[in-house]
C-alpha cells in the first residue's frame, strides 16, 4: 500500500484544517478519500474547499462505505470513544484528535479495541514531532542529566477570549466538551510532561472555574506533581493571561535546562551536584558551569502533517508510531487526576491506582447539576485553526 485512504469525521475548524493539507498533499503516505458531518451547512462548505470528495452525513455510513482504510476522527470530545471502536470494529486504522477521550474509562476502552483489532491507533499529539522536545526526552532517558529533581512548567500562552468559547455550543462546557483548558488546550502539554518526564506517582491541584470568563470550566490551573524518585513537578496554566509565558525549566544534578522563546539552554555544571556534595568541604560553595544553547534540527514540515504522515508510514509502512494510541491514558489519567484532587477538597492523588470509575461519577454529578446557560455566537470571520497553534 502506497497510501492510505482516509476518511475525515467531522468538517469542524480542525477536521477542514486536516482534510485541506491531505488534499494539497502534505501528507505522503495519505489520500483524502471521504468527508463526513451530522451538519448539512459544514458538508456544504466542502463543495468549495473540497471538490470531488465524496460526503456522508453520518460517521457509520463513511465507516461502512469501502472507500476508507483509515479514519481520522476530529468531532467533539465524548464522541471520540464511540467512533473510534466502531472503526476498529469495522477494521480501520484510526487517528483520534486530542484528548483521545474525556475520561480514562473512554480511553481504556479504545485502547481495548485497537489491541483487539490490531490496527494502527495514533492518537493527535502532534507536538511530539517537535525537535527540541524530542531532544529534551532524549537527554532525559539517557541520563546525561542525572537525577531531575524538579520540572516548572508555565504555560500560560493559550489565550482564548470569551469569543473563542462562545464560537461553538459545545465549548466549554462539563457536558459537550468535558472540562475547560485541561481538556481542550493543554492535552499536548500535559502528555509531553509525562512523555519527556515520565508518570508523577501522586498530583495535587488546585483550579479556578470560570475565573476570566462566563464559562463553567476550569480556565485557570496549577498542579504539583510528586515522583517515587524525589523529582517534583510544577505545573501551571490559564487561559486569561496575555501576554503569556511559555517556560519550561528542568533542575538536575548535572545542571539546570531553560526552554523559553525557542531557545533550549544547558547550564552545565562541571560534576554531579551530588558527587561534588559527598566531597565539598566549603560552606558556601559554587560549582562551575558552562552555558550551552543547544540546537535543534528544524522539522521540515508543519507538525500536524508530520504527524499525520507518522500515523500513514505506520499504516503502510508499519513503522513505529510517534504518538501511539495507546499511550493516550497517560495523559487523560493525568488530566483526570487534575480535577478529580481539586473536586476532593484539593487531596493527593494516586495515578498508578486511579479511580476510574470514582471520577466517571463525578464529571457525572457535574453534568448533572449544571445549570450553567450556554452563549453562542458565530464568529466575525471564518477561524483559521493555524492561528491556535503554539508559536
Amino acid at each position: 500500500m502506497n497510501k492510505t485512504r482516509i476518511g475525515v469525521l467531522g468538517m469542524g475548524n480542525m477536521g477542514m484544517s486536516h482534510a485541506k493539507r491531505i488534499l494539497k498533499g502534505n501528507v505522503p503516505h495519505m489520500e483524502l478519500a471521504a468527508v463526513c458531518d451530522t451538519d448539512p451547512a459544514k458538508l456544504a462548505t466542502c463543495d468549495e474547499n473540497l471538490p470531488g470528495i465524496p460526503q456522508f452525513k453520518t460517521g457509520e455510513e463513511m465507516i461502512a462505505s469501502g472507500l476508507c482504510d483509515s479514519i481520522l476522527i476530529a468531532v467533539p470530545h465524548y464522541d471520540h470513544e464511540k467512533y473510534t471502536v466502531e472503526a476498529f470494529e469495522a477494521g480501520l486504522h484510526v487517528y483520534c484528535e486530542k484528548p483521545g477521550a474525556v475520561y480514562t474509562l473512554q480511553g481504556l476502552h479504545m485502547i481495548e479495541a485497537a489491541k483487539k483489532s490490531g490496527k494502527v491507533f495514533c492518537v493527535g499529539f502532534q507536538q511530539r514531532t517537535n525537535p527540541t522536545f524530542r531532544k529534551i526526552r532524549e537527554m532525559v532517558q539517557s541520563g546525561e542529566l542525572g537525577q531531575i529533581k524538579k520540572v516548572v512548567w508555565i504555560v500560560t500562552n493559550w489565550y482564548r477570549p470569551q469569543a473563542y468559547h462562545d464560537s461553538s455550543s459545545w465549548r466549554s462546557t462539563w457536558k459537550l466538551e468535558g472540562g475547560g483548558t485541561i481538556v481542550n488546550q493543554n492535552p499536548h502539554n500535559i502528555d509531553l510532561f509525562q512523555w519527556m518526564f515520565g508518570m508523577p506517582d501522586e498530583v495535587l491541584s488546585t483550579i479556578d472555574y470560570g475565573k476570566y470568563y462566563d464559562i463553567e470550566v476550569d480556565d485557570d490551573v496549577s498542579v504539583l506533581m510528586k515522583y517515587k524518585s524525589g523529582t517534583v513537578g510544577i505545573y501551571t496554566t490559564s487561559t486569561g493571561e496575555m501576554p503569556g509565558t511559555n517556560r519550561l525549566e528542568i533542575s538536575c544534578d548535572m545542571g539546570k535546562i531553560v526552554l523559553e522563546n525557542d531557545e533550549l539552554i544547558f547550564w552545565r555544571n562541571e560534576v554531579s551536584e551530588r558527587e561534588f556534595n559527598k566531597t565539598n568541604t566549603a560552606v558556601f560553595p559554587t560549582i562551575k558551569n558552562e552555558k550551552i544553547k543547544i540546537e535543534t534540527p528544524k522539522l521540515g514540515m508543519q507538525q500536524h502533517d508530520a504527524l499525520l504522515e507518522d500515523f500513514a508510514s505506520a499504516v503502510c509502512c508499519g513503522t513505529p508510531l510517534l504518538s501511539p494510541g495507546v499511550e493516550c491514558i497517560n495523559e487523560l489519567t493525568l488530566a483526570d487526576a487534575f480535577y478529580y484532587s481539586d473536586w476532593q477538597g484539593q487531596k493527593w492523588v494516586d495515578t498508578n491506582n486511579f479511580d476510574h470509575e470514582g471520577y466517571y461519577k463525578a464529571l457525572e454529578e457535574k453534568i448533572r447539576n449544571s445549570t450553567y446557560v450556554k452563549h453562542t455566537a458565530t464568529p466575525a470571520a471564518p477561524v483559521d485553526m493555524n492561528s491556535s497553534f503554539q508559536k
